[in-house]
């Protein structure tokens, strides 16, 4: 069985590497936060002393970053993956980043040989959990091939959508999609509570309907319990959301929605509530609106 490098063990990371684990994977992990690392050591995992350490004893490397500026730290950087990797390797890049840094860094792999996936995923803290996160992936059919039954240890689906780069596109697009969901569930219970009607059971009336959703199915609950403790953290979307933003700029997409929501979440944020769950946008509708959903 092939030998897996695991880089970046966050509230994703973490458990998406024990569910490699527990499907019988050897795995070399490695985080700048050192305890995390030692708990899927004592998992059963290997620890790598770097990057480059990590992609020197493995076959496949996966990378799960914050953001693009991680990414190319740890790939193309000083001691990095690059440094350690020889030719036939396989980055697969989990991390949620600009489409066009995905293109660049999947680039410079080439030169040395490397092959490289771009397979963000969706579902949050639970899913990464139980193992059943929507994995988006951008690359060669034949390098999807080689690692899709990795990828199924960690999520449910895994669908090829394109070239390098498609993968983290279609992760924007899934990001628009549940914060335009999020905002509109959030103004349709504020004005519910404001007009005096049980926010709990409009939330049951609606859900089997046309406006029923999984973003309402797994945030109105939270909402209602004012359970805004991060399964994907306020800033996180945020970035995903300039990301968006800055990518439908280069192309000439007009983004009016996705623009209004960013505008709310760094209203939040200045309101020193970037570490909640995205849920939290309600917050902002409630503190205009006096009244709170519950």
């Amino acid at each position: 069985m092939q030998k897996i490098g695991f880089i970046g063990l966050g509230i994703m990371g973490k458990p998406m590497a024990k569910n490699l684990l527990k499907a019988g994977y050897k795995l070399v992990v490695y985080d700048i936060n050192k305890q995390p690392v030692k708990e899927l050591v004592e998992a059963g995992a290997e620890e790598g002393l770097s990057s480059k350490d990590v992609a020197e004893r493995t076959d496949i490397i996966i990378t799960m970053l914050p953001n693009s500026p991680h990414v190319k730290e740890v790939i193309l950087g000083e001691n990095g993956v690059l440094e350690g990797a020889r030719q036939g390797q396989i980055i697969v890049d989990m991390s949620s980043i600009a489409p066009l840094v995905s293109m660049e860094v999947a680039a410079k792999a080439k030169e040395k040989g490397v092959e490289m996936l771009d397979a963000p995923v969706s579902g949050g803290e639970p899913k990464a959990i139980d193992g059943t996160l929507s994995i988006m992936v951008g690359g060669s059919q034949e390098v999807f091939d080689k690692v899709k039954d990795i990828l199924l240890c960690m999520g449910s689906s895994a669908v090829l959508v394109g070239d390098i780069g498609s993968g983290n596109i279609t992760k924007l697009a899934n990001q628009i999609i549940v914060a335009l969901n999020i905002a509109a569930m959030s103004e349709a219970f504020v004005l519910a509570t404001k007009a005096g009607v049980d926010p709990e059971r409009v939330y049951q009336a609606i859900r089997g309907g046309l406006a029923g959703s999984t973003v309402l199915d797994a945030k109105a609950p939270m909402v209602m319990e004012r359970n805004f403790k991060p399964g994907f953290r306020i800033e996180l979307h945020i970035k995903d959301l300039m990301n968006a933003l800055e990518t439908a700029h280069e192309i000439g997409v007009p983004t009016f929605l996705t623009s209004q929501v960013m505008e709310i979440m760094q209203a939040l944020k200045v309101d020193g509530k970037e570490k909640n769950d995205h849920c939290g946008i309600i917050q902002f509708y409630e503190k205009l609106a006096g009244v709170e959903v519950k």
